[in-house]
């Protein structure tokens, strides 16, 4: 079989990066509850999308409004690598010209949400906009509360290497090159995410990832990289690697050094550097493409 599915799954660590819907004047973070019972603060795929697309400097596919926003039918993945990436659903009207109906494309890179490796315990930060309100007289200080968290996160990018520059629906091959350019540009947006949220800059770099270039386009470690008492659980990782022959033969794990407090159980995975670790896939897809 042909290495054709990358993934990484990655811990990244964030304060209070993705609110929701507030109430009266609580902002409220997007949280969920597990089957523990407990709550978990969670950066939604699409949050992650976001920035992913924005970064890479490709946030400027067309759209129209046909009842919804969508792409533009006219765009094409050949033009724009953000519709490539993430897919799209472009509908048509009927005319004389056109039969209607929609083309739709699945997205060829799937993210997961980032979810909070640790519980949320209902922290509330108090503002107030008094420095404003002093400068005269007769203004009134506005009183807010904000939800915050602050944790390691994990979540997992797939990405489908034999349908990047492949539309069928628009009869579209890319160039190999150009395919590979495409990834390698995502892979080292990821490397050095970051996120503008409440006036604050968020570094969402990875602090441990693992993953690899496999013949199966299985997520395997979405899910199996959790916190231990004792720092990062090693034993759930190793149990992974050691799951089939795809897992052992093409893994890699990255850290940054003193992260974690069991850095030297860390070591028995024989872990590069975040940096290296990203060379490798960027390597990895070079040589898929060639």
């Amino acid at each position: 079989m042909k290495k054709n599915g990358l993934t990484i799954t990655m811990v990244i660590e964030a304060q209070s990066a993705n609110y929701g819907e507030g109430i009266g004047n609580i902002s409220q973070l997007k949280k969920m509850t597990k089957g523990n019972g407990e709550t978990y603060s969670y950066i939604s795929r699409q949050a992650i999308r976001y920035n992913i697309v924005n970064q890479m400097q490709c946030d400027n596919t067309p759209v129209e409004d046909a009842g919804v926003v969508q792409f533009a039918p006219m765009a094409s993945i050949s033009d724009y690598p953000e519709i490539d990436l993430f897919g799209y659903m472009k509908t048509s009207s009927k005319s004389e010209d056109k039969k209607g109906g929609q083309n739709i494309r699945s997205a060829v890179v799937r993210l997961s949400n980032a979810i909070s490796l640790e519980p949320y315990k209902s922290d509330l930060d108090f503002l107030t906009n008094i420095g404003l309100a002093k400068r005269k007289v007769g203004l009134d200080n506005a009183i807010a509360q904000s939800e915050i968290h602050n944790s390691l996160y994990v979540y997992t990018i797939t990405i489908d290497l034999d349908r990047i520059g492949e539309d069928s629906n628009d009869n579209v091959s890319l160039p190999r090159n150009e395919k590979a350019r495409r990834v390698r540009l995502l892979l080292d947006t990821v490397q050095f995410l970051y996120r503008d949220i409440k006036g604050r800059r968020e570094n969402l770099s990875p602090v441990f990832a693992v993953g690899g270039v496999y013949e199966r386009k299985n997520p395997y470690f979405e899910g199996r990289v959790e916190l231990s008492k004792k720092g990062l659980n090693i034993e759930m990782v190793q149990a992974v690697i050691d799951s089939c022959e795809d897992c052992k033969n093409n893994t890699v794990v990255g850290c940054l050094n003193g992260k974690f407090s069991n850095q030297e159980q860390i070591k028995s995975l024989e872990p590069k550097t975040i940096d290296q670790l990203f060379d490798y896939l960027k390597k990895e897809v070079d040589i898929y493409y060639a």
